[in-house]
């Protein structure tokens, strides 16, 4: 995969999110209340904040960087910014996790009110596709692009990536006369954003949560479940016509930061379908302790010539940091497997999905975490490279 393959040592990246400054928070809230708002002042500090962020990535030790999605306030504010045809439904009520909030109900019911949405500074609120959807985020997307050339500028790097939203991400259909021509209606406008992506020589880098949980919901069965995961596959597939897929990585993972875990998915239900997507690299929860164990999965997966795995070797579900020693471990043992010129570095998610000012890990402890696997991948590298 290019920029993300290496012949003599284990590459280092992470999943993209990372926390806002707090005056930076300040600001996306007005403008995202329709407050008076300076707009050139807003951008100057989106910029500065995509500065800091690239050069912070760098000096810990990451190979493979972005630009923290800095402008970004959460996935469906996103979403309304850059396509036409949806609107928002605050009144409608949208039940995250619900086999987990169903088996925990004490404990989700404080950490959405807490942590993971508590302190965003935009409510996760429903959004629902109302007529014809088409890309609008010409100039949104430019800004990100020039942000991140310029925050590129004489930081060492081996590549750069910017993470864009799966076609299944974009929330609720009542437009289409099916979900299947709705979600590649999604894909068709959002091949735009891919393609400004990977022009401006970045490699692409498609988040889908929504794969994987798609396989723990419980309001779908077996066959459901199956049925909607080859729509999405062949819609975000038909979006990345045209892109070479060795410019393209793609993530997936459960969505949850802090919590019990119990109902996700195995990533064999997901895995078939993830390998699928014409993508040179994938990247999935591979730290969190409920799926370490599945790099068994690998003895008997195979992984088609010229791909990349990208596992979490450090977690976003945890203050902890990892040693590097352990994070060593952890790459080996799939190294072994799949081929050490295959294994890339990376995190299970993002640490700051939603622009909060609380995130759940503390950015003091994200960038020890970042040298950690720093350093476990150069104890990696000597091992499989002696």
């Amino acid at each position: 995969m290019a920029g993300q393959q290496n012949t003599d040592r284990i590459l280092t990246t992470h999943v993209g999110s990372l926390p806002r400054p707090h005056d930076l928070l300040d600001m996306m809230k007005a403008r995202l209340e329709g407050r008076p708002l300076d707009e050139a002042a807003y951008h100057a500090r989106v910029q500065g904040a995509v500065a800091d962020c690239v050069r912070r990535q760098a000096e810990a030790g990451i190979d493979i960087v972005c630009d923290g999605e800095q402008s970004k306030s959460g996935f469906y504010t996103y979403v309304r910014e850059r396509l036409d045809g949806f609107e928002a439904r605050p009144q409608q009520r949208r039940v995250m996790f619900a086999a987990e909030v169903a088996a925990f109900p004490e404990y989700y019911d404080q950490y959405f009110k807490t942590a993971m949405l508590g302190g965003a500074v935009a409510p996760a609120v429903p959004i629902v596709c109302t007529g014809p959807v088409r890309y609008r985020g010409a100039a949104a997307l430019q800004r990100d692009i020039d942000n991140l050339k310029a925050a590129l500028d004489g930081v060492p790097h081996v590549a750069a990536f910017m993470p864009a939203v799966a076609p299944s991400g974009v929330g609720e259909n009542e437009f289409y006369p099916t979900d299947e021509a709705f979600f590649h209606a999604a894909g068709a406008a959002l091949h735009t954003e891919y393609q400004g992506i990977v022009h401006a020589g970045f490699i692409l880098q498609i988040d889908d949560p929504f794969l994987s949980d798609l396989f723990g919901d419980p309001a779908f069965d077996a066959a459901q479940r199956k049925a909607r995961a080859e729509i999405y596959v062949g819609a975000l597939n038909a979006a990345l016509a045209g892109i070479p897929p060795e410019r393209v990585r793609y993530h997936t993972c459960y969505g949850i930061n802090h919590g019990p875990r119990v109902h996700e998915a195995a990533l064999a239900d997901v895995v078939a379908y993830m390998l699928r997507v014409n993508a040179g690299g994938y990247s999935f929860e591979a730290a969190n302790v409920r799926h370490e164990h599945e790099y068994h999965l690998w003895e008997t997966v195979k992984l088609q010539e010229g791909k990349v795995l990208i596992p979490g070797v450090i977690t976003h579900s945890s203050n902890i940091v990892e040693h590097p020693e352990w994070i060593a471990e952890r790459l080996v043992r799939l190294a072994r497997l799949v081929g050490r010129e295959n294994v890339v570095a990376g995190a299970d998610c993002g640490f700051s999905s939603q622009a909060t000012y609380r995130p759940e890990v503390h950015p003091t402890v994200i960038w020890a975490k970042f040298e950690a696997l720093r350093d476990g991948a150069r104890i990696a590298s000597r091992q499989l490279w002696p």
